[in-house]
């Protein structure tokens, strides 16, 4: 009976040991996914137009395929070679990190640049051969998941960078928790925005009560102004943490003055507004990083134009894009 109630007492020392390392793996994944905000509200922003055109009843099975390849982005490609990352050649994570700060900042500033200067509109040949629809959409979902690939390596670096020092398995639970979790919450957000507009025609026509078909009335009317919202925090969100992880990388290379004077200005701006001094700090902090990610991203558009997109096309053999 002793031994039984010492095995009963271990066991219990071991759940108690489970339960802390889970909680301690779910406080980590919730940390790194939020490190990951702007990759993840850009890949909200972006997925959407992949099922524009489509009829209705396609929409959801297409979000549904593209949600299934960025698990399979995360969860078998990214994921192991994160893993290998962080344990043979962890000197590379930052680099790595700053590599993938600038291209939200060049992502973010390209859709500034082309809001301010739209490319001029070719007509298109009239002989082109159009794509039967099953077609259509396996390369609508080749090319969204491509994408989220893009997105996802960056928001499973982001996270990886954000984990503290531990073991393998608890760093593959975190990543696998971040990476499930951002893409229930990516793509069921990007289901809801697919069909709100469906939903609010139903509440419109269909709704017992005026409130219910005025409320559906205004979903629908709505939407538009929601998806430019949406698109323009996406924009703001990927410069601003982008210009963050360039900026945070410089000075872990030694290079401190643009944080230093950040964080200098964000300590001045919250002092005057004590009431207030977090949020002035975060926003001032914000604010500045978004004009150096800006910046960045508007000065690596004429060198991904005329140096990488070319060389680039000379690899792959195809014409680098705008040729």
């Amino acid at each position: 009976m002793s031994g039984l109630l010492a095995l009963l007492d271990d066991v219990a020392t071991i759940a108690k040991v489970a339960a802390a390392s889970l909680d301690d793996v779910a406080g980590q994944a919730a940390k790194a996914g939020a490190k990951a905000a702007g990759a993840v509200i850009d890949d909200a922003a972006v997925t959407p137009k992949y099922v524009h055109g489509f009829p209705a009843a396609r929409e959801l099975p297409i979000v549904g395929k593209i949600a299934l390849g960025s698990i399979r982005n995360k969860l078998l490609i990214l994921l192991p070679a994160a893993l290998i990352l962080s344990t043979f050649a962890p000197w590379a994570i930052n680099p790595l990190l700053m590599l993938g700060g600038g291209y939200l900042c060049f992502e973010g500033a390209e859709k500034v640049h082309h809001m301010l200067f739209p490319p001029a509109h070719h007509d298109v040949p009239l002989d082109v051969p159009v794509a039967d629809a099953g077609h259509l959409e396996a390369e609508k979902v080749a090319g969204a998941i491509k994408t989220d690939f893009i997105l996802s390596a960056e928001i499973m670096t982001i996270a990886l960078s954000a984990i503290p020092e531990s073991s393998l398995w608890t760093e593959a639970a975190v990543l696998a928790l971040v990476g499930i979790g951002i893409t229930a919450v990516v793509y069921g957000g990007v289901a809801l925005i697919v069909k709100a507009d469906d939903i609010g025609l139903h509440m419109a026509t269909a709704g017992r009560l005026g409130a219910t078909r005025a409320t559906g009335r205004g979903i629908v009317k709505g939407m538009p102004v929601f998806m430019k919202l949406l698109s323009a925090v996406g924009t703001a969100a990927m410069i601003w943490v982008g210009g963050s992880i360039v900026i945070h990388g410089l000075e872990s290379f030694g290079i401190s003055g643009p944080y230093q004077w950040i964080e200098h200005m964000a300590e001045l701006a919250a002092a005057a507004v004590p009431g207030a001094a977090g949020a002035v700090d975060w926003a001032v902090t914000a604010l500045f990083d978004g004009i150096f990610g800006l910046a960045l991203g508007l000065a690596l558009i004429p060198v991904v134009g005329k140096v990488i997109g070319p060389a680039i096309a000379a690899v792959t053999g195809k014409k680098a894009a705008g040729h």
